[in-house]
């Protein structure tokens, strides 16, 4: 094993004989009320990443844009009504997956421990597992005992979730809105080592940049063999179906190769770019260039990350159908 690799796994042993805990949430929250439940979390999510290599980035961005918008507290998962317009309605959540993986999983959990186990803590659990199935063993810690939201609206993800088209200063207060830091913002967009972008969430750095009307206006902090290969890719400013990697190196790869590619100026969105254009981040993505920095601090960020604004105790409810809030 990458030597790296191994220092972060001792890390990672260390680290989870602490007893984390932060706030109300804890390491092994299910221990006593349903303690097979972990093991059937990571089971199922295994075997699913198995046979589809690209289920880690979506799991780890449905994670993402649950926790920025109401907290982790799977809002995400709910479907719209007749008279509400949910989270999965909104632009930048209309390309996620795995929802149906999801609701295998809770309904297994259903049939073992009923009304238990968390739509949120499953969301959760599912975006480390299934990243971790790379490593045959979890490479963050998820504490557990977050409960489910009653609320889920298209608006607040529209409002919440950072765009690709950011600059560095919108990003950082986007961060700083959830109390995450420039280290982390900086830490978790390593998540774009694996996964695709949508043409039309980057091709206006292809065509026009400047507004000059203009099809060899590209954005200059942009590499430019890598625009010329991205204009292969995306033929016009209109392409809203084509996707490519995010990392083209490794793309299904989960790995610190986005920091390396992002200093050739080859990150793909414009939130990318903006991380070299503040000295602070910039720091920060020259730090993570080492892989066992990478690694160590991502599994610290996203920890940071899955505990924002979390429903506890007898907050919120458990559902029962992670599509629907209980009757």
């Amino acid at each position: 094993m990458n030597t790296n690799l191994s220092s972060f796994f001792i890390f990672i042993a260390v680290f989870g004989l602490l007893g984390v805990c932060h706030g109300q949430l804890r390491m092994h929250f299910y221990e006593e009320s349903c303690p097979h439940a972990e093991e059937i979390v990571k089971e199922i999510i295994w075997n699913r990443v198995a046979r589809n290599s690209t289920l880690p980035a979506k799991f780890l961005r449905m994670h993402f844009h649950d926790c920025f918008v109401r907290g982790c507290d799977a809002s995400v998962l709910i479907d719209s009504t007749p008279n509400n317009l949910a989270e999965k309605a909104a632009i930048p959540n209309l390309s996620l997956g795995g929802f149906d993986i999801i609701d295998e999983v809770k309904t297994e959990l259903e049939k073992t421990c009923p009304g238990v186990v968390s739509c949120a803590d499953i969301v959760t659990l599912a975006a480390r597992d299934s990243v971790s199935y790379q490593f045959q063993r979890p490479i963050w810690d998820v504490l557990t005992g977050r409960r489910d939201g009653i609320i889920s609206r298209k608006s607040e993800a529209l409002a919440n979730i950072p765009s690709p088209f950011f600059n560095f200063t919108t990003l950082k207060q986007s961060f700083a809105n959830k109390s995450l830091s420039v280290h982390d913002l900086v830490v978790l967009s390593g998540g774009h080592t694996i996964g695709v972008g949508h043409c039309n969430f980057f091709s206006n750095r292809l065509y026009n940049f400047t507004g000059k009307n203009d099809e060899n206006d590209e954005d200059p902090s942009l590499n430019s063999n890598y625009a010329a290969f991205l204009k292969t890719q995306c033929k016009s400013l209109s392409n809203k179906v084509t996707i490519v990697p995010m990392d083209p190196g490794s793309p299904l790869s989960f790995d610190n190769h986005y920091f390396k590619i992002l200093k050739q100026n080859k990150g793909l969105f414009q939130s990318d770019a903006a991380l070299l254009t503040n000295s602070e981040a910039t720091y920060n993505v020259n730090e993570l260039l080492n892989s066992q920095n990478f690694f160590t601090e991502f599994a610290q960020s996203i920890m940071r990350m899955g505990a924002i604004q979390v429903l506890t105790g007898n907050s919120g409810e458990i559902r029962k159908k992670c599509s629907v809030v209980n009757p």
